[in-house]
């Protein structure tokens, strides 16, 4: 029996328990409907099970330790996952995969040389380096760690598509919602002028990813900015008055695409038949599905969209959305240990307003958990950027102009990446990121 890989070193065990969350989550689906590709641009839920495998291996062997290959084409075959652009979409059969008894077993071989090797090394000198030092063991392991958690959160987004039928519901949560205060969530703060700094300088000592470093300082002019993200019921209002059915509140790449792909409405809505609803409550005409359930429309939920649809809104509410900068600089004084919905705690939404101290200096609350938030500003490096070396086209394939920056986090975020400096970023048109938005009016708007 092979021993545990050195639990006793914090990096180790935080990359056994980053491998719980995603066990967890691929136990989820019913083993027939493991080679389903719930969302078109992803690749089938199995490719996930080698991936994560096989991106550790190939990331230590020969950095931390060796790892001879025990089965190169597959190192090959789960290398790499696919971005969700325009187009392109894959065209690959259940049948083009290996059986699924083939996959799990070089995932678990994959899994017990890495725990072999990592037990060895556990006290040796390069795993107790900084994991902030380039190139280092400790560096390498935070990669993987955050990797790993990172896709939690994008396969609970593939999972989300999944029908209700090939996934194991019993993990249901109640919705927790309460009656809409509408005026009270629509409010905004004012933030004054003040510098806000992007990133963070190399010499941090802390662990980031290659776009997080080069610290940028930007004077940020006064702006006023929601104090909580947009709700269900906000953006069903935006769709009651037609907000889908006119040009002249979205871009025009935005519109084609609307056009084209027939969307109507956020990716998780669906309408209940006419004579359920009524226009005295309007949500209940509305029905959402969750994780494992299909509920009716909460309306104090934050509405998960895609950046078109977000920017749709913004414009016809007469507002914009916050820059990067504004963004940060809103969230200003937040409490590092703040509470809220975020690491795994809940796989639905909460009300935007459940999580009162989690509120920046400026009254802004509710930015760190709950739901990622689009701004406005492309996805590009910040000053000095360098690509990691062993990951070079992480951040650097994606300054294509075609990608915008959210920061935050949601409910299915790993605290670790709760961090300010941290910098998620998607395409305008991706509609299953558990993402929702706030707007703000700038300078002059705060001047009237």
């Amino acid at each position: 029996m092979n021993r545990d890989p050195a639990p006793h070193h914090p990096l180790v065990q935080r990359l056994i328990d980053a491998r719980q969350v995603t066990d967890a989550l691929f136990a989820i689906v019913k083993p027939e409907f493991l080679y389903e590709r719930p969302i078109r641009e992803r690749h089938r839920i199995v490719f996930y099970i080698g991936h994560l495998e096989a991106f550790d291996r190939n990331l230590f062997d020969q950095r931390v330790c060796e790892l001879p290959a025990f089965s190169p084409e597959l190192d090959q075959l789960f290398a790499f996952g696919i971005d969700p652009v325009d187009g392109g979409f894959p065209t690959d059969q259940p049948g083009d995969w290996p059986s699924l008894d083939t996959i799990r077993e070089y995932a678990s071989r994959a899994r017990a040389q890495i725990d072999r090797a990592l037990h060895g090394l556990a006290d040796a000198a390069q795993l107790r380096r900084d994991g902030a030092q380039a190139g280092g063991a400790g560096q390498l392991l935070n990669v993987a760690i955050e990797h790993r958690l990172m896709h939690a959160e994008t396969l609970a987004y593939m999972l989300h598509q999944l029908p209700l039928a090939q996934k194991v519901t019993e993990l249901r949560e109640d919705v927790v919602t309460r009656p809409e205060r509408r005026d009270a969530l629509s409010s905004m703060v004012s933030v004054p002028a003040g510098a806000t700094v992007l990133g963070m300088s190399r010499d941090a000592g802390h662990f980031g990813w290659d776009n997080e470093f080069g610290e940028m300082r930007i004077d940020v002019p006064a702006f006023k900015i929601d104090r909580y993200m947009v709700t269900n019921g906000a953006f069903r209002e935006f769709i009651e008055a037609g907000g889908y059915r006119e040009p002249k509140w979205w871009s025009e790449k935005d519109w084609a695409w609307k056009e084209a792909e027939q969307i109507e409405h956020p990716a998780c809505w669906s309408r209940r038949d006419a004579a359920a609803g009524s226009a005295a409550n309007a949500d209940h005409a509305w029905l959402l599905r969750t994780m494992f359930d299909e509920v009716p429309l909460p309306p104090d939920w934050p509405a998960y969209v895609s950046h078109a649809e977000a920017s749709a809104y913004a414009r016809w509410a007469g507002k914009a959305l916050p820059t990067e900068a504004q963004w940060q600089r809103a969230a200003h004084g937040v409490p590092h240990a703040a509470s809220g919905n975020f690491d795994f705690r809940s796989w639905d939404p909460k009300p935007v307003d459940a999580y009162p101290d989690n509120v920046s200096g400026f009254g802004v609350e509710g930015q760190f958990g709950n739901g990622w938030e689009w701004t406005s500003t492309l996805f590009d490096a910040l000053p000095g950027f360098e690509a990691f070396p062993f990951y070079p086209g992480y951040s650097a394939n994606f300054f294509d102009g075609q990608h915008y920056v959210l920061k935050g986090g949601s409910a299915r975020t790993a605290e670790c990446m709760l961090r300010l400096a941290f910098r998620n970023w998607f395409q305008p048109h991706y509609q299953y990121v558990y993402a929702g938005f706030r707007c703000v009016l700038d300078s002059e708007s705060v001047s009237n």
